[in-house]
């Protein structure tokens, strides 16, 4: 049995991951803003605990509780995080500066705030949910893709820190999935561009983004879920797995491809979509 702490575990890949966890006999605590959302669990045994990642006070609360109750938290899943879609030139510097301390600086003091007690106990494990967006840029993505891309960097380096201690850092890297972030992104992107020079691309863009989201072209979350779990509690963990529909070929794509033909691929299927 082990103690977990997930973030973001309202909804999508958090609450599937938090359910399996749960009913394969660990002790899970789910948190999340909305927190009514993650007592549905409660039969389940999914402990509910509110938190706000951009909140240090919340922060430290939450991981204080889960010690104060269990004296040890062994898995980490740092899953909380949105995207944002717009022009880099769109998007306001406020906004783009809360996508990075979601999913980026709330992340770090989550893993800054548990690695104190995974080094005394001489074991523990980071599973930090990142995307093929850290690996592949899409157009309006930019500001998302920058947050994915640093937390490549991040977990890449923490990794190494923390291996003496015993400590594992996994990093899990889904494709499209059908959940409301393609929905939300597409929001973002078309409010961000109204009346501005990216308006009439960034509208098709959007409208393409809610139609592959609204399909079944993106993987079930569930099968995301199961691999996070998976990944939280096996023996041996990889460093990475790329999972989900497309993750692995688009990111061999634009490892192959020259930089232009990338672009030019992605800008023409972006805009037909």
């Amino acid at each position: 049995m082990k103690v977990i702490l997930i973030t973001g575990a309202s909804s999508g890949m958090g609450y599937q991951t938090a359910r399996i966890l749960a009913q394969a006999g660990h002790r899970v605590y789910g948190a999340a803003r909305r927190v009514e959302k993650i007592e549905e669990l409660a039969s389940e045994g999914v402990q509910a605990l509110r938190l706000d990642v951009t909140d240090e006070s919340s922060i430290v609360r939450v991981v204080d509780e889960v010690i104060a109750r269990e004296g040890r938290i062994d898995v980490l899943i740092n899953n909380a995080g949105y995207g944002y879609f717009g022009a880099i030139e769109d998007v306001p510097i406020a906004d783009a500066r809360h996508q990075f301390e979601v999913n980026i600086f709330g992340l770090a003091r989550m893993t800054q705030q548990v690695l104190p007690y995974m080094r005394k106990q001489g074991c523990g494990r980071i599973v930090n949910i990142a995307s093929v967006a850290g690996h592949v840029t899409l157009n309006f993505g930019g500001w998302y893709n920058a947050t994915k891309y640093a937390l490549e960097a991040f977990s890449d380096a923490l990794r190494m820190e923390v291996k003496p201690f015993g400590i594992d850092v996994v990093i899990i890297e889904p494709g499209a999935i059908r959940t409301d972030w393609g929905l939300i992104a597409a929001d973002h992107l078309r409010e961000s561009a109204q009346g501005g020079a990216y308006q009439e691309k960034a509208s098709r863009v959007a409208q393409g983004l809610r139609r592959i989201y609204e399909s079944k072209i993106p993987t079930n979350p569930a099968v995301i879920s199961k691999k996070i779990a998976h990944a939280a509690v096996c023996r041996c963990p990889r460093t990475r797995y790329r999972t989900g529909r497309g993750a692995k070929l688009m990111v061999l794509a634009h490892t192959l491809l020259p930089a232009r033909w990338w672009d030019a691929l992605v800008t023409m299927s972006m805009s037909k979509m």
